[in-house]
């Protein structure tokens, strides 16, 4: 187990260091200068250029920027002048990762209650009903249900906030929005895993010793199609953790998406950095956790890792 995590450990660190090399790239080759003001004189612009760096050569930048990443110091912001990237990011991703964490409690238990419960009844009305649901939040994109549910439950029956985050009820429209699309994506590839396991001779053989229906559903069915959502749960939770930028902009929530959309309009380069490095990290470390979890529940997966090695 531990040469496993090791080795997950070392991609994880990799993954981290090649998309935040290819970032740093991109800032370099974006048109425009965060810098642009023409109010700014040249000797200015020079001044600027000069106090965030930017006058050395681009891999002397890339190696000082690594080194203050490390120390968690992803430098100042540009439009922001003083401000530290990380007190931002600081500030800004605890409301993003709360959503998240909200839509996950919510999504994740009842996509996988509706995904069993079609497996049970497969090929019948309600299965074909809960298909089609879930197939249409699949498809439905998260910032169109949050505009829909703004009118329908903010402006047309004015019962929840329309916009902030000062209280638990400007919370529910956010968190339904992105919630309603975990649900139906859990429940679709539930659905569909735990039909496999259903019918595997594991589930006849334990049908054979005489479990009723109950207890071959809770031992065996969901524990077998548990594997497989564990794997999606890693960049699922990241990706909700960190904040659904459009979600985000539609609510005016103070989170960590709502702060990268602004920053890539201003051309905030040290904010971009700093929240995609914060992404990274946070996804890899989530996949990793992911594939913990699912060695745990299943040796076979580390056993195998192990073998080919």
């Amino acid at each position: 187990m531990a040469k496993y995590i090791l080795k997950r450990i070392a991609m994880m660190i990799l993954t981290i260091f090649i998309v935040t090399a290819l970032t740093f790239i991109l800032m370099q080759w974006m048109p425009g200068s965060p810098f642009n003001n023409p109010k700014l004189s040249a000797s200015q612009i020079a001044l600027l250029n000069k106090q965030y760096g930017l006058d050395k050569p681009v891999w002397q930048q890339f190696l000082n920027y690594l080194v203050n990443a490390l120390h968690f110091n992803f430098g100042t912001s540009y439009i922001n002048t003083g401000q530290s990237v990380s007190l931002m990011i600081g500030q800004r991703l605890p409301v993003s990762m709360q959503l998240g964490l909200q839509a996950l409690i919510i999504g994740v238990p009842l996509g996988m209650w509706i995904g069993t419960y079609q497996a049970m009844r497969k090929n019948t009305a309600r299965d074909y009903s809960l298909s089609v649901l879930t197939l249409f939040f699949t498809a439905l994109p998260d910032f169109l249900l949050a505009m829909l549910l703004m009118l329908f439950f903010a402006i047309d029956i004015p019962i929840f906030p329309i916009t902030g985050w000062d209280s638990w009820m400007s919370s529910v429209l956010p968190t339904l929005a992105l919630g309603m699309g975990v649900i139906a994506f859990v429940a679709r590839f539930s659905r569909s895993q735990t039909i496999e396991t259903l019918n595997s001779d594991q589930i006849q053989l334990a049908y054979a010793k005489g479990l009723d229906e109950g207890q071959v559903i809770m031992k065996h069915a969901v524990r077998n199609s548990l594997i497989p959502v564990l794997t999606l749960l890693g960049p699922l939770t990241a990706n909700l953790l960190t904040g659904s930028a459009l979600v985000e902009s539609i609510f005016s929530i103070p989170g960590i998406g709502n702060q990268f959309v602004s920053s890539i309009s201003s051309k905030d380069f040290p904010v971009i950095m700093g929240t995609t490095v914060v992404y990274t990290v946070l996804l890899q470390v989530m996949i990793l956790l992911g594939d913990i979890a699912t060695a745990i529940v299943d040796p076979r997966i580390r056993l195998g890792a192990d073998n080919n090695d």
